[in-house]
């Protein structure tokens, strides 16, 4: 069967553009960049939280290819730890001219609608706006971007929006329809 998907593209072109979200109350929710490049952390990531919303571009990708994007200069993952539990995560590459790409962002279903999001989407953006910092010789960022579909969660857009990303591309094709493959085949059927 056959969608309409709309793909959104979104930037950030200064600093000063990123308003931040309020952190959840207490303690409890930390944010660590995974230092150590694991592909089978990055694989686990992409497939608990994108499982129910059809990510599905990496499924096929090897171990040597997923250790490849992990190990690449300029590439960060930045997790969201609920009381230790993992509760989504930011991935970002750096790419040339001082752009920033946020490959992915999301969270784990149970975590959702726990004011995770917006505090996770904030850090994340923030350590897009300081990654040469980390990466002696990687040019200051300039451009922070980002892109999101009719697919992804209903609030993705609207947390984007507000954290002060704005529109830059709309596209519309038409796609097939695939199913959710969930952090495992079938866990959404």
């Amino acid at each position: 069967m056959s969608i309409t998907l709309t793909t959104w593209s979104l930037e950030q072109t200064s600093p000063s553009d990123l308003r931040p979200a309020t952190p959840p109350e207490g303690d409890d929710v930390v944010v660590r960049r995974a230092e150590v490049p694991s592909a089978e952390f990055g694989r686990f990531l992409y497939t608990a939280v994108g499982g129910d919303i059809r990510w599905s571009d990496r499924l096929s990708l090897t171990y040597e290819q997923w250790q490849e994007i992990v190990e690449k200069p300029g590439a960060e993952i930045w997790v969201a730890y609920d009381r230790g539990t993992p509760a989504g995560y930011v991935e970002l590459e750096a790419q040339p001219d001082g752009v920033v790409e946020i490959v992915y962002f999301g969270l784990i279903p149970a975590f959702r609608g726990r004011r995770i999001g917006g505090h996770l989407l904030s850090y994340g953006t923030a350590r897009a706006w300081d990654l040469a910092g980390r990466w002696p010789g990687r040019e200051a960022t300039k451009r922070v971007w980002l892109h999101t579909c009719s697919l992804d969660g209903p609030h993705a857009m609207a947390n984007y929006e507000r954290r002060g990303f704005r529109l830059f591309d709309t596209k519309v094709e038409q796609t097939e329809e695939t199913g959710t493959p969930g952090p495992w085949p079938g866990a959404y059927a």
